[in-house]
């Protein structure tokens, strides 16, 4: 008997044995105030043969517990061809806990490859909101993919308005979220909606941040849509924080360290992840591999957890500065540093994908005779940009892709060999998105893209200062890149529009406006 069996019939026989003591027992039919399912369903990291899905029983979404009340209980999952339920292919069940959150991760297993199912949750007091979930082509087969990338849904900073239109969008079969789903902080200027506490730290708070920002009907239709491949930046835990290192210089580490713990756990809980079982919350190890047949390779990389403290601060600084230049810097970690070239050495992969977070390409903000860069981005960490440049360069040449968030604003920019010479050869393009609600309405243009800035840094073909969404569309030749904007998310019901269209070919530098 397979472990995870005998712990399923465990937790459903467990409800007739009167003689384990009731806070262990389980139940298939919790007493429950209201409707489970308040956060929805979710799938993810899907591979040839199936994906991860997702639930949170949550009644009471605002109540740490969920309004669950302890109540350890037995969810049945279904997986069908049709969204009736009539051909279902596979089911199981799956116990929630307290322990967890309640919330329910089933690994499906079993599936045919390159094809789409539908998938629910059920309790004896109902059923949940049917998703779809998408497997993989199988090893080497050469499916097109059309995705969509995401980033910054700040849920006090604006309506989100732009997963409603990710989740109608004509074809997608996959979602990447390159992190801040949530911010730990609140109390912003201009709120259009509040957060039910003030900046969180513990567990308790980090589950409620997610909970509320679940309950939004239409990051819910987003989910449900298409499976999700998720990673994290820095707002899961705290803002810029660099290891154990947190903005709060008077914060110690062992203090980071254990809202570091609450922070991971969290999103863990509220995400369709597969990652590694975890030993210890405060190291929980994320980064992995989704593969796409043989088109790409998505290399979901974690640049927080293993970073060296940023140099000078982490903001805008003159360089170089302090130990700016330190040889031993790292943003993703030397483990993780051969674990992503001993990847991209052995992949067969078409392309070569980076769910990256923050901005890779060195952005003088300040043209003059001395450049001055944001510390809290790759430009902060020179030798680090080298050494990705170099396994881009032994690897894939320009057939390497960077997906960039966290900095509120759309950007294309050409990825060179060397990171302060635009003029030495291209191996890469970075497509930057923008955030879905963060910063609010925002603008055409970011504060310091002008003339000058627009001139000292030629490795930058576009910007775009709007709020949205990033579609790609990929096949064998061609990576189409398209950036899909709305006006506003001060109030709901912005309409979409494509702001710029880009292409690159396999093999063949440059990024072509089309």
């Amino acid at each position: 008997m397979e472990r995870r069996d005998f712990l399923s019939d465990v937790a459903m026989y467990s409800a007739l044995c009167t003689g384990l003591p009731n806070a262990w027992r389980v139940t298939a039919r919790p007493s429950l105030a209201g409707d489970p399912f308040t956060l929805g369903v979710a799938s993810g990291d899907p591979t040839p043969t199936g994906a991860m899905i997702w639930t949170r029983l949550a009644p009471e979404p605002l109540d740490p517990d969920g309004g669950m009340g302890g109540q350890r209980t037995n969810v049945a999952w279904e997986v069908a061809e049709d969204e009736q339920f009539a051909r279902i292919v596979q089911k199981g069940r799956a116990t929630s806990v307290p322990e967890l959150g309640y919330s329910v991760h089933a690994d499906v297993s079993g599936l045919a490859s390159d094809r789409w199912y539908f998938y629910r949750f059920t309790l004896q007091n109902g059923s949940s909101p049917v998703g779809r979930l998408r497997t993989a082509p199988a090893a080497g087969v050469m499916t097109p993919l059309v995705f969509g990338f995401v980033s910054c849904n700040h849920y006090e900073q604006g309506y989100y308005t732009a997963f409603d239109h990710l989740a109608r969008e004509g074809q997608l079969d996959l979602v990447t979220h390159l992190g801040d789903y949530i911010y730990e902080t609140t109390g912003v200027d201009g709120r259009t909606r509040k957060y039910a506490s003030s900046e969180v730290r513990t567990l308790d708070d980090y589950r409620v941040r997610y909970a509320q920002t679940k309950t939004d009907p239409m990051l819910q239709a987003a989910h449900a849509r298409a499976p999700w491949v998720v990673t994290w930046d820095d707002h899961e835990v705290d803002n810029n924080y660099a290891g154990l290192i947190g903005e709060n210089e008077m914060e110690s580490e062992d203090q980071m360290r254990v809202r570091r713990a609450a922070g991971y756990q969290a999103w863990w809980e509220h995400q369709p992840v597969r990652v590694p079982r975890a030993r210890n919350w405060s190291d929980l190890n994320i980064t992995r591999r989704v593969e796409w047949g043989g088109l790409a390779a998505f290399h979901v990389l974690d640049t927080r957890q293993y970073r060296s403290d940023q140099p000078c601060g982490d903001r805008g600084q003159p360089v170089p500065c302090g130990d700016w230049g330190d040889p031993t810097h790292t943003l993703m970690g030397a483990q993780q540093e051969k674990w992503l070239d001993d990847g991209m050495a052995a992949s067969r992969a078409r392309w070569q994908v980076l769910a990256n977070q923050v901005r890779i390409m060195p952005f003088d903000d300040n043209p003059g005779p001395v450049a001055q860069y944001y510390m809290d981005s790759w430009a902060g960490y020179p030798a680090a940009i080298d050494r990705l440049m170099k396994t881009i360069g032994r690897h894939a040449p320009n057939r390497t892709v960077a997906l960039t968030g966290d900095i509120h604003s759309n950007w294309v920019n050409t990825l060179h060999t060397r990171y302060d010479r635009p003029d030495a050869p291209t191996i890469a393009a970075e497509f930057v998105g923008t955030s879905i609600s963060s910063g609010g309405d925002g603008a055409d243009a970011f504060g310091s893209w002008n003339d000058g800035t627009r001139a000292a840094n030629p490795q930058c073909i576009w910007h775009n200062g709007r709020r949205g969404y990033v579609m790609c569309s990929v096949g064998a030749e061609e990576w189409a890149t398209s950036y899909r904007t709305v006006p506003y998310v001060s109030k709901v019901g912005a309409p979409i529009e494509t702001a710029a269209r880009f292409s690159i070919r396999n093999g063949k530098p440059g990024i072509e406006r089309t």
